[in-house]
């Protein structure tokens, strides 16, 4: 017996399992989102945290499930939906909603939701049933219905095949015309049954949400409609390549909603994340055909505005440029950072091109306990051990006298050790709250006597191999990653909290000359942020706010 087979439990339209105790009932005529909606609060304050978050269990909004129907495009009038995170069926009810009142030849319509959490099965039973009265009265359409129990990824990953033969190893034909989720998202490991199942398509440890997609994909027919509500880690960084190496090989991106409140797109359930609407269609092999496509954009502050998004189209290789071996996809909200992304990408330079690398500090504490120490006697025995507190924005202070070791010794770190010289340091990490991802600054070899420097794991560090910085590259690639224009660049391709050397490696920069010029007047300046922005504007003809030239940003 298969694994669904053991583990799916099949609900119809219209079988009726014993009510829940408590659960709210429909009221006379309402939407059956809207009734989704009040179960799935209800079902919610019934559940723990701990719970909430193992099964990703993060409410849609109804006005964000309207907004993704919204870009469902049926092809034909018999219909098959997927839901493979059906949740307490908002999305479901949602997108049936839409269907039935913009085309009237529809003459079928099958919903298959896919719900792993057995308390939520009934409750999800209830509203869809309602859901089929409410459309079998103000239609006069049968909807058949049908709630699938089991893991959808352990259930259909077979459909993703093997490493080189990807999208194509399916037992069965895709046959659905639409796919719509909001999938949970959390990190497994790569040993977990869904990550081996998913092996073709995921890196070291993926997160659920990627898993989701990739085989929602494999299920949709070619012309399918596609669309998913999802963190927006997967457009961008090393983890999410192999990803998006084989989904954009067969989905073509059609329309982006971008969130740019962190907690706007779930406040209900106080979730912080950067989100985004993504709608495609399955075309495979769309990127080798000669047609030129165009992707909608559209941007919001949360779920209050979301009615009134300006929406402009984009020609595709603006935002996906599909030769890339990376295959980045490019956020951008709006036109002004359209216009800084192509000032950026104008540039003729990389950190490779001007014989500079970037490295991540060696120094792991874990793995260096008997080294690191929080006194310690400079020179003599120790040198400094610099961590991501001790960097802030063009400045680097050694020693903050906190609660960190800040030393570490000599004798036995070899090579965790770097020659004490110029280096540009940048954090590798952002709180998820914080404004900007980039925090950059100078460390320079007057500023300490000491043969060597540490730096820990979470920095990392811009070098000249074989070389040495000058004090003005050293100042002026500071002030360059520590502005608004590359940082408003970057969190345009990067999606995550973490600063990836990979990515900054690949990152244009101006020339050697520009760099120069910008170091020697950035460490005149009075403050060492403030007139910053209006100094790079200045150097690199880059748009600057006012509130920028003006204050800085101290």
């Amino acid at each position: 017996m298969t694994v669904q087979q053991e583990s799916t439990r099949r609900i119809e339209a219209g079988s009726r399992e014993s009510d829940v105790v408590g659960m709210p009932l429909p009221k006379a005529g309402e939407r059956p989102a809207l009734y989704a909606d009040r179960v799935g609060e209800w079902y919610v304050s019934r559940k723990s945290a701990r719970h909430r978050k193992d099964h990703g269990l993060y409410l849609t909004p109804v006005p964000v499930a309207d907004f993704m129907a919204g870009k469902i495009a049926p092809r034909t009038s018999r219909v098959r939906v997927l839901d493979p995170a059906a949740g307490a069926g908002v999305l479901c009810c949602s997108a049936i909603e839409f269907l039935v009142s913009r085309d009237p030849l529809l003459e079928h319509v099958e919903v298959v939701a896919f719900e792993i959490d057995e308390d939520l099965i009934a409750p999800l039973q209830a509203v869809l049933t309602y859901l089929v009265d409410w459309v079998l009265e103000s239609c006069d359409l049968k909807v058949a219905v049908r709630v699938e129990a089991v893991d959808f990824v352990l259930a259909n990953a077979e459909g993703l095949g093997a490493d080189n033969d990807l999208f194509t190893a399916s037992p069965r034909d895709p046959d659905f015309d639409i796919v719509i989720s909001n999938p949970p998202y959390f990190k497994i490991s790569k040993t977990d049954p869904r990550a081996v199942a998913a092996s073709s398509v995921v890196h070291g440890q993926p997160n659920i949400y990627a898993l989701f997609m990739a085989v929602s994909a494999t299920l949709l027919r070619d012309g399918g409609s596609f669309v998913f509500i999802v963190p927006r880690s997967f457009a961008s960084g090393p983890y999410f390549q192999r990803f998006r190496s084989v989904f954009f090989d067969q989905v073509r991106p059609a329309e982006i909603h971008l969130f740019e409140s962190r907690r706007a797109a779930f406040r209900r359930d106080e979730v912080l994340q950067e989100s985004v609407i993504f709608a495609g269609l399955r075309e495979s092999g769309w990127h080798r055909s000669r047609a030129a496509f165009s992707i909608a954009v559209s941007a919001s502050a949360g779920v209050d505005d979301l009615s009134h998004a300006d929406q402009r189209t984009v020609p595709a290789n603006k935002i996906l440029d599909i030769t890339s071996r990376d295959r980045i996809l490019r956020l951008s909200p709006d036109k002004k950072v359209d216009e800084i992304i192509a000032l950026v990408d104008s540039w003729p330079n990389n950190l490779q091109r001007l014989g500079l690398n970037i490295s991540t500090g060696r120094v792991v504490p874990f793995r260096a306990r008997s080294l690191i120490r929080r006194n310690g006697s400079v020179p003599a025995t120790h040198v400094p051990l610099l961590w991501m507190n001790h960097v802030r924005a063009m400045r680097t202070t050694w020693p903050l006298n906190r609660h960190k070791p800040e030393y570490i010794a000599q004798s036995g770190a070899g090579s965790l050790l770097l020659p004490n010289g110029n280096y540009v340091l940048l954090r590798r990490f952002s709180a998820k709250e914080e404004p900007r991802r980039l925090t950059a600054a100078p460390y320079l070899a007057d500023d300490l006597a000491v043969p060597a420097v540490g730096f820990e794991n979470h920095l990392n560090y811009i070098h000249r191999p074989g070389g040495v910085l000058s004090s003005d590259e050293t100042w002026g690639l500071a002030a360059l990653f520590n502005s608004q224009l590359l940082d408003t660049y970057f969190r345009a391709m990067n999606g995550n909290t973490q600063v990836s050397a990979t990515e900054i490696r690949a990152m244009p920069l101006p020339s050697r000359e520009t760099i120069r010029a910008l170091g020697k007047r950035a460490r005149r300046l009075p403050s060492r942020t403030s007139g910053l922005e209006a100094l790079v504007a200045t150097l690199l003809q880059a748009p600057v706010d006012e509130g920028d030239r003006a204050l800085g940003n101290d």
